[in-house]
């Protein structure tokens, strides 16, 4: 009788209360005591001997015992002849003893007899009994009225649920806990559009957590895995891991998956799968797709793509999005095409933007378009980068900067970068320096350059420097500069080396220009063999001079012209002045064919 709710709470047997070690031998000597007092007429006592013997299951020697007790006035044998009758299959026969037991102020009667209403459709009549078992405290009732009251929308639910779980009720105390951590989210005012306030989510969010506790202490395998998610969110992970076993152990499937992930990343992989296989096992999507990862990593791919396939059947269209990741990686171009589209259809964001850069590879523009658009428009931020990238291509800049703004506002480095490129371009150096800082604080070595560069311009001049005198405190563009070349960006280590030249830190420059020059720099390359020639050591200066004029530097052709004039080797010194005049830029171009010329003239002397 699943709808009439714990078979013992029914029973109204509270006058006799029993101590539940008693061992065999005193139960057996109770139980005769019960029935003599019954057979020689004690009604209290048949009332008790015949609940003693519906708990058992023995219907038929309970009901002579309940129906001479209720024929006597008894209200606790009247409600569970009831019990009796509606196990039978009696519901209306039940119904009328119920009447008679909440009448006499029974409230797990009241209780009964409104189940019996709500299951006929009769909800005020439902109604009016609830409430009467309710407001006489009955656990049972307090939340059956709650339900209703809940189902109809009514405000007046939660005082109900409230009671139900003050009184021990470890569903009322979930439920309860459900509705305060949507509320602890911080869902908005229905009319207005205002947040309920700060203060108020938080305090919802913690009056949910005591609920949530106490409704897992009480053995509710949902309310337990709910409160290991709210203290793994807190970085509680050694409580939450064992309310995710407990919540696990009693059948949770999604709370092994929990389990699994915390104890994966805490470095258990084997573990974590021992848990993925059982929740996966119970058919949790999410953890036949993590047992998929896991083999993947592996090498196992047939295993994994079985896995990803129980994930799929199981309902979790991310099975469909990993098997396409699977036979991209593995080079099965049709197959990944064909699970992206899967997904796609199937509302998979990130399997539609995967899909249009699939397209996209194969020369399908048009057909990548339309992919990027509907995985932008569910919230992907890589499509609606892609999207931009797309634009920008066709030369619809304009286009192009809505996409990029889009995706900057949900926190794309490198579409942030974009927007302050173009910012830049347009003269807006406020909105270039907001998306440059977005940028570079995400990551972008790039951006970190272009922002310094933007502080830089705005710097007053300094005063030249002498090498050795002591060293000023860093600017912020400075600082931008560094954080750009420690990520390996070429120009900003140029650029920091000369910062460093210029305050007269030699070492520190000829360090950054070394390594911008060993990354091919040839800026780098040059600006060291400058370092390198004022320090004395101008051979070492012509080997870098040589890479930076290779790689088209025409100064750096210059200098080694003029290195090689003066040791006299006037054609290699011709050589690498014909080399600058054709690299330039103009005023180089000018002095190397002066040079060339006079070297000409004495090479014919």
């Amino acid at each position: 009788m699943d709808v009439m709710g714990d078979k013992a709470t029914l029973l109204e047997t509270g006058r006799f209360v029993q101590s539940s070690d008693r061992d065999e031998a005193g139960e057996a000597a109770e139980e005769l005591r019960l029935r003599l007092a019954a057979e020689a007429g004690d009604v209290e006592a048949m009332s008790v001997f015949g609940s003693l013997l519906l708990r058992r299951g023995d219907l038929d020697g309970a009901e002579p015992q309940l129906r001479a007790a209720t024929a006597a006035g008894d209200r606790a044998a009247a409600n569970n002849l009831g019990v009796l009758l509606h196990q039978r299959g009696y519901a209306d026969e039940a119904a009328g003893w119920w009447r008679i037991a909440a009448v006499a102020g029974s409230a797990a009667a009241a209780h009964a007899l409104g189940r019996h209403h709500r299951e006929r459709g009769d909800e005020p009549a439902a109604e009016y009994w609830l409430r009467q078992s309710a407001e006489q405290g009955h656990a049972l009732g307090a939340y059956a009225l709650a339900d209703l009251l809940e189902h109809r929308g009514d405000s007046g639910a939660e005082q109900w649920m409230r009671a139900a779980a003050e009184r021990g009720h470890r569903e009322a105390a979930y439920r309860l806990a459900r509705a305060l951590d949507r509320r602890g989210a911080g869902e908005a005012d229905g009319d207005n559009g205002v947040d309920a306030g700060a203060d108020e989510d938080a305090s919802a969010a913690e009056e949910a957590e005591q609920w949530y506790r106490q409704a897992a202490a009480r053995g509710h395998r949902r309310a337990a895995l709910h409160l290991g998610a709210i203290l793994e969110r807190r970085g509680e992970l050694k409580e939450a891991g064992r309310w995710y076993l407990t919540s696990a152990k009693d059948g949770e499937a999604r709370a092994a998956c929990a389990l699994g992930f915390l104890l994966r990343d805490a470095g258990d992989t084997e573990s974590a799968a021992v848990w993925w296989l059982r929740a996966a096992q119970e058919g949790d999507g999410n953890a036949a797709n993590a047992l998929g990862a896991l083999h993947a990593e592996r090498g196992e791919t047939q295993t994994a793509e079985r896995w990803y396939r129980a994930a799929m059947d199981a309902g979790d269209v991310n099975g469909a999005y990993n098997l396409g990741l699977l036979c991209a990686e593995q080079g099965r171009t049709a197959q990944a095409e064909q699970w992206y589209r899967r997904a796609a259809y199937a509302g998979h964001r990130e399997a539609a933007n995967a899909l249009a850069i699939l397209l996209l590879q194969g020369g399908d523009t048009a057909g990548a378009e339309p992919w990027f658009s509907k995985a932008a428009e569910a919230g992907s931020v890589d499509a609606a980068f892609n999207l931009g990238i797309l634009f920008a291509g066709r030369g619809e800049d304009g286009v192009a900067l809505r996409w990029y703004e889009r995706a900057a506002a949900a926190g794309h480095t490198e579409a942030a970068l974009q927007v302050g490129i173009a910012r830049l371009r347009d003269g807006d150096e406020g909105g270039a320096e907001r998306h440059l800082r977005c940028a570079a604080g995400g990551g972008s070595a790039e951006a970190a350059y272009r922002l310094a560069t933007v502080l830089d311009a705005r710097r007053p001049p300094t005063p030249a420097h002498e090498l050795g005198e002591s060293v000023h405190e860093k600017s912020e563009c400075e600082e931008w500069y560094e954080r750009a070349a420690g990520q390996g960006h070429r120009r900003a280590q140029v650029r920091v080396g000369m910062l460093a030249a210029a305050r007269g830190d030699v070492v520190e420059a000829a360090r950054w220009y070394r390594e911008a020059a060993e990354a091919g720099s040839r800026n780098g390359a040059f600006n060291l063999g400058l370092l390198l020639a004022r320090e004395g050591s101008e051979p070492e200066a012509a080997v870098w001079w040589t890479r930076a004029a290779d790689a088209g530097h025409g100064r750096a052709a210059l200098r080694l012209a003029l290195v090689y004039a003066r040791r006299g080797e006037l054609a290699e010194g011709q050589r690498w002045a014909d080399r600058a005049v054709a690299l330039g830029p103009g005023e180089v171009a000018e002095r190397a064919a002066r040079l060339r010329d006079a070297l000409r003239e004495e090479l014919s002397a």
